[in-house]
């Protein structure tokens, strides 16, 4: 195993137990590690710090532990059993109920590079590291011998893992097959068709589980305009919650069809409900009519630091139009999933928009992801998504 030296005053951030170590504070090293190789790391006096994955580029090696050890099948077993038990104690595993839910989220169950999302039978896995991806057949057997009814473990990261690293990824089952039928989630009681070999992410937000159970709250009696819909997570639990019509709305001709599909397996026949394949500028542009509710969540606008200015600017120009088109007592739920960006700049971004349209505006809610998509209070950088709930009169 190549030991790993860092440079001089450079360990700080490891001793407040952050798992990323950059490629600027190493100094030397005692061999050369492939990536995604196990690694320790030392101080420049060679106290140990810390072990994980090596990789090439900013982030040179992702912290899986701070004892000294390796990732053996126990290891991972213990790991993972760890976050399956946080998901039981979170009252997410309910047979019948609510069979979805996060069980690896990253840093934030001390797994960097590391996502598993459940949905019934089937687990979804995306390695985000090199070393996540050698070790991907070990984590799929774990996770099944870990969670109670998991049958198929399907991996899907072409998408996710550094394009320049020699390796040749390929999405597909590592354990079972294709389950038999549809695909589908169950969600606080409700059945979601999820597709997880196309569809966005894993197949499935599930990280606005909470926050569409607020909606749902909110939505008697109320006309629902839903932008960005994708699946149309938050228009299904508007019509549970009785709103008097809902609007669905996204760009992609395939996520209406897969909206309309997940209302039809919830409310079969339900004339409240029409959706709309089109731009969500040109929706606002183009129709003057007036909501109760609005929800705005788009996908990620800055990806990046440098798109940072950008994005802020098109927070800005989409929450003014749809504060517009609230009426009088009516509510904005919107969103912000890009990690560049702040919870302070989204809010400033929010605030201007308001600001433009001379709205009286109050903040109800401020809200964030779930808590199966924990936040480790060494790693900050982990608390991605942000929302306000806003009364506009």
């Amino acid at each position: 195993m190549v030991n790993i030296y860092l440079k001089p005053k450079k360990e700080e951030s490891l001793l407040r137990f952050h798992p990323w170590v950059f490629s600027g504070a190493i100094g030397r090293m005692d061999g050369q590690p492939v990536e995604g190789d196990w690694v320790r790391v030392l101080d420049h006096e060679g106290r140990f710090l810390g072990a994980g994955h090596y990789q090439v580029g900013s982030i040179a090696v992702r912290i899986l532990s701070f004892s000294d050890c390796e990732a053996d099948r126990s290891w991972w077993e213990r790991r993972i059993g760890r976050a399956f038990r946080l998901r039981q104690t979170l009252g997410l595993v309910r047979p019948g109920e609510n069979d979805t839910f996060r069980l690896v989220h990253g840093e934030g169950d001390q797994l960097p590079g590391l996502v598993v999302d459940v949905y019934g039978e089937t687990a979804v896995m995306q390695a985000h590291s090199v070393g996540m991806h050698q070790e991907r057949q070990l984590i799929a057997e774990t996770v099944q011998a870990v969670v109670p009814g998991v049958r198929h473990i399907y991996y899907k990261s072409e998408s996710t893992l550094p394009y320049k690293a020699p390796i040749d990824p390929q999405d597909g089952y590592l354990i079972g097959g294709p389950a038999d039928g549809e695909h589908l989630a169950l969600e606080s009681g409700l059945r979601f068709q999820v597709d997880w070999l196309r569809g966005q992410k894993t197949g499935f937000f599930i990280d606005q589980r909470d926050n569409r159970s607020l909606l749902e709250h909110y939505a008697p009696g109320r006309s629902v305009l839903n932008m960005f819909c994708y699946t149309g997570g938050f228009s299904v639990y508007a019509l549970r919650g009785g709103a008097e019509r809902v609007h669905s709305v996204d760009s992609s001709a395939k996520a209406i069809e897969l909206t309309n599909r997940n209302v039809a397996l919830n409310f079969p026949g339900d004339t409240r409900h029409e959706a709309y394949a089109e731009d969500a500028f040109k929706f606002l542009q183009n129709n003057r009519e007036e909501y109760d509710l609005i929800i705005l969540d788009p996908p990620a606008f800055a990806k990046h630091r440098d798109a940072v200015r950008n994005a802020l600017k098109g927070y800005q120009r989409l929450n003014a139009k749809a504060i517009r088109q609230i009426r009088s007592g009516g509510l904005l739920f919107t969103f912000s999933c890009s990690q560049a960006v702040s919870r302070e700049q989204f809010r400033l971004a929010v605030f201007s928009a308001a600001a433009e349209t001379g709205r009286e505006v109050r903040i109800l809610h401020q809200l964030t992801q779930p808590a199966d998509h924990p936040v480790n209070i060494y790693h900050p950088e982990g608390e991605y998504l942000k929302g306000l709930v806003l009364w506009v009169e």
